[in-house]
């Protein structure tokens, strides 16, 4: 029985549109995950779920506008008699909780404190993510408040994963970020997401790398290129960075770590951590990381 090259060509045409219709579906429901994480505090990672009282500290439930107007929610933790700040960034998927096995070590070291919920996380103004792109004016926000309300005139940052990210942004756009600490960050979020659909979703990368970030792109008017710290961490000095990496990081490899270290100028620091999970350094050793923060934000603010 013959089939006719005109079946043959239907077949191969639609077989081709169905792969196409699956591979732009697949791309959309990816660039919606990260449009819009879900969170759920998880003491297992988060150490904390209640708010600063936990640690026996003073807070003020505050509030704070960006400049493209979104209301950004945190809580300030008053020093006595210090014009000192650290500002908290958290990551993706997460809040303000994420910061709090740091808090009280940062804090007795005579820092004030200010951790908030990025746009369309926790209780901050409900948009989309964009992996630190639109963020980073969160965190200049921050900065604005710190100054103009609590009359800071010292700040440091102390950023995790896609906070990481998002402070380093942040700290090359605004030098009034003396001082930056940057746990499980990426150095190329091209990378990370050709890893991550490899490794958790078994596919290759191209074309769906591609595919996400065109749809990312367009859909938030982000652009891919500018949220990758090894190429912003060099102009950030003479302004010193700490790095902190797991070393089992078994989200964003420990890879990431060396390349961000290798791209940032002195003073420069890299602890690699133990820790065999994403973001989990506190965990591996709290008296250690702790006094070696506090210490590393003595030194510079």
């Amino acid at each position: 029985m013959k089939i006719s090259k005109k079946i043959i060509a239907t077949t191969a045409a639609s077989a081709i549109g169905l792969l196409i219709a699956g591979l732009l579906t697949f791309s959309w429901i990816l660039s919606s995950n990260i449009m819009h994480p879900s969170f759920v505090c998880s003491e297992e990672h988060f150490i904390y779920c209640g708010d600063p009282s936990q640690l026996e500290l003073s807070f003020e439930d505050i509030s704070f506008e960006s400049d493209d107007g979104n209301t950004l929610s945190g809580w300030y933790m008053p020093a006595e008699a210090s014009d000192k700040a650290i500002i908290f960034v958290h990551g993706h998927g997460a809040d303000r909780h994420e910061g709090m096995r740091w808090f009280k070590a940062v804090h007795e070291a005579g820092f004030n404190i200010l951790a908030f919920d990025l746009r369309n996380q926790g209780k901050s103004t409900k948009s989309f993510s964009t992996m630190g792109y639109f963020e980073k004016r969160d965190v200049v926000a921050a900065l604005d408040y710190l100054q103009q309300q609590k009359n800071i005139q010292s700040t440091g940052i102390f950023g995790t994963s896609m906070g990481a990210a998002t402070s380093i942004m942040a700290m090359e756009i605004d030098r009034r970020i003396r001082a930056g600490v940057f746990e499980a960050g990426w150095s190329n979020l091209s990378d990370l997401y050709g890893e991550i659909v490899e490794q958790y979703v078994g596919l290759p990368r191209f074309p769906i790398v591609p595919l996400t970030t065109w749809m990312l792109e367009q859909r938030t008017g982000m652009e891919m290129e500018a949220v990758n710290p090894e190429n912003i961490l060099a102009d950030i000095a003479p302004r010193p960075v700490f790095i902190i990496h797991c070393s089992g990081d078994n989200l964003i490899d420990f890879s990431h770590g060396e390349r961000n270290y290798a791209a940032a100028n002195e003073p420069k620091q890299f602890w690699k951590s133990p820790c065999q999970m994403h973001a989990r350094a506190w965990q591996s050793d709290p008296e250690y990381i702790e006094n070696r923060v506090s210490d590393y934000f003595v030194q510079y603010l």
